[in-house]
């Protein structure tokens, strides 16, 4: 039986600007695909549930209407200094930060950007235990 992989689909206004957006400005691989969608490969995948209000506050925005659509993404690195830097690269990509990284109650470093579609991303380290696949 062949694996099974889960898949997070973004709905976007333009592929070409979203491709440019993940490709280039945060450097995920893309998969070869049609020219209407475009894949890209991950390593794993964790599902996080969260109440709704809490993340929107932990997030820096409203959980009301178009401020917070009750879903971030979380991207987990190994160091503050790593988390920095994606946030920085996402900037210069063309999102914006809603939240600058601090240290989190958790123990951790985290913050949130926006990209050019709306998507809410979490952008964090977690000292306490690893977050990511297996090497």
């Amino acid at each position: 039986m062949k694996p099974r992989i889960s898949m997070i689909t973004l709905g976007v206004r333009d592929i070409a600007a979203a491709v440019r957006f993940y490709r280039d400005g945060l450097g995920l691989p893309r998969m070869e695909s049609p020219p209407d969608v475009a894949f890209f490969t991950l390593k794993g995948t964790w599902l996080g549930l969260y109440q709704r209000d809490a993340l929107a506050a932990d997030a820096g925005v409203s959980p009301e209407g178009s401020g917070f659509g009750s879903l971030a993404l979380a991207h987990n690195l190994g160091s503050e200094a790593e988390v920095d830097a994606t946030l920085r690269e996402a900037v210069k990509a063309g999102a914006v930060v809603t939240k600058p990284p601090e240290k989190t109650p958790w123990g951790g470093y985290s913050g949130y950007f926006r990209d050019p579609d709306g998507h809410l991303w979490e952008i964090a380290h977690n000292p306490l235990f690893w977050v990511g696949p297996e090497d």
